[in-house]
């Protein structure tokens, strides 16, 4: 497994790195789905969720039918992509001159074989899909909250293909103004935190993670 230092947690351990990994699906479920299958490059987008028991990084996910036959789901290898936070930066952020302006971003890329799930077991990934993204709700709507619900997702579920992909390789990349003096930092902290034209705290937050600050 290859793996960009972006993610090396204090040790450079395997599992620490796996950890932050970890972390971006938890916080970025929406992914994109890519597959060269034998008519040409394919693409989807779907939720995922963490197979929270399996060793390594490992998701869970369904495509619906027939995105299973168009990806070829489960023949060769796919590419998972996971955007975490990203957004414009400004060279006026910069505080100097001459600059150009940039962009920061945090992705991974995970590399592998689809394992294609059996219905029943698709089933409780749909399950676990709805209550990850209900669980904050005030009142959760739950797949199997009711008999009705129950019967109802069911039947739709056979319109639907669940896979769970283990990746043999992860490329994890991130620019984060990582280059630049702490005060430049500090303005564009500042800028994403607070400002009025470009606004992303998701992006702060990543920021802060590879440029921490001392408690006031």
């Amino acid at each position: 497994m290859r793996q960009n230092p972006v993610f090396d947690a204090p040790g450079d351990d395997e599992a620490g790195r796996d950890d932050e990994i970890r972390r971006l699906i938890r916080e970025n479920p929406w992914v994109t789905l890519v597959s060269n299958t034998s008519a040409g490059l394919v693409a989807s987008h779907y939720p995922v969720v963490l197979d929270e028991h399996a060793p390594g990084v490992s998701i869970l996910s369904h495509v619906g039918r027939p995105d299973d036959r168009l990806h070829e789901l489960g023949e060769h290898e796919v590419l998972v992509v996971v955007q975490g936070p990203h957004g414009y930066i400004s060279p006026g952020w910069y505080g100097a001159n001459p600059e150009v302006p940039t962009w920061n971003f945090v992705v991974a890329h995970l590399h592998g074989v689809p394992e294609i799930l059996p219905a029943a077991e698709n089933l409780g990934v749909l399950a676990s899909l709805v209550d990850h993204f209900e669980d904050r709700m005030p009142e959760p709507r739950r797949m199997n909250g009711t008999l009705e619900n129950a019967e109802y997702a069911a039947r739709i579920s056979a319109g639907t293909v669940g896979f769970r992909l283990t990746a043999t390789r992860i490329d994890a990349k991130f620019k984060l103004s990582q280059n630049r003096p702490a005060e430049t930092v500090d303005r564009i902290l500042h800028e994403l935190s607070e400002g009025e034209n470009y606004a992303n705290p998701a992006l702060a937050a990543e920021m802060r993670r590879v440029h921490p600050r001392p408690t006031p």
